[in-house]
């Protein structure tokens, strides 16, 4: 088990879509780092509960919530504004696609659309909402919000995904503005990351997209935890930005 560096002891996290993936490795990024985190997860509870037996540091907890359902997120809110009197660092990690190519207009269906911006787009929001006073009691708390490349390239698992993306980082810099100075609100872009995000995605397909990057390597969850941290312990000048994480693909 690592231990904790001490970089972010005091600091209160949660992690939404915190159970597996980019937010699993970001969860345990900020406990190495010290802070006291709360994994957020919807239907991965063995994999939260798993992830919080191998964290340094005491205190961590898991809270399911559906970021879909905003009154689920006032519920959370409300559980944690009676527990803590603040919170430092807000991570949006959850996200929803499925596979369909992009000139194939009639699968995507309406009720695949409206899932998709119901949790990539409308999810950040209504967590960022119902937890803004909590993270102004901060003082210096900061959001990150985990958005895509496909945001700016277009590129991606479908158009709608691309879309809910896109506007997730127009949201990043409007909230930066809104909620300015006691709150940062940033983005972090992966491209293609090694998780099972992407249903039907498999490691020859990494390979091929890892060897036509300037950088010529997969993108690990670990990069793009990395990237978080940063923005948390590193980049305190910062609001309103795009972290890219994508070995240069997007170039």
């Amino acid at each position: 088990m690592a231990e904790a560096s001490g970089d972010l002891a005091g600091r209160l996290a949660l992690v939404v879509g915190g159970s597996g993936g980019i937010g699993a490795a970001t969860v345990r990024a900020l406990a190495r780092a010290g802070a006291t985190v709360i994994v957020g997860y919807n239907k991965g509870e063995t994999a939260a509960t798993a992830l919080l037996a191998e964290l340094p540091g005491a205190g961590h907890r898991a809270m399911q919530v559906a970021v879909e359902d905003s009154r689920a997120i006032r519920v959370l809110a409300d559980a944690l504004a009676r527990a803590y009197p603040r919170l430092d660092i807000l991570v949006n990690a959850a996200g929803t696609t499925r596979s369909i190519a992009h000139d194939d207009l009639e699968a995507l269906d309406d009720a695949t659309i409206d899932r998709i911006f119901a949790v990539n787009l409308r999810g950040p929001l209504a967590t960022i909402r119902a937890l803004k006073p909590l993270l102004q009691s901060a003082g210096d708390a900061v959001v990150v919000n985990v958005s895509s490349t496909s945001a700016f390239t277009g590129r991606g698992s479908n158009i709608a995904y691309a879309a809910s993306k896109a506007a997730l980082d127009t949201l990043t810099r409007s909230l930066a503005r809104a909620l300015a100075p006691a709150i940062r609100v940033v983005a972090v872009s992966p491209g293609s990351v090694d998780t099972d995000f992407v249903p039907g995605r498999d490691w020859d397909a990494l390979q091929r997209m890892a060897r036509a990057s300037p950088l010529q390597r997969i993108i690990e969850p670990d990069d793009v935890a990395r990237a978080v941290l940063a923005c948390v312990t590193h980049l305190t000048a910062a609001t309103g930005i795009r972290i890219v994480v994508d070995g240069g693909a997007h170039l």
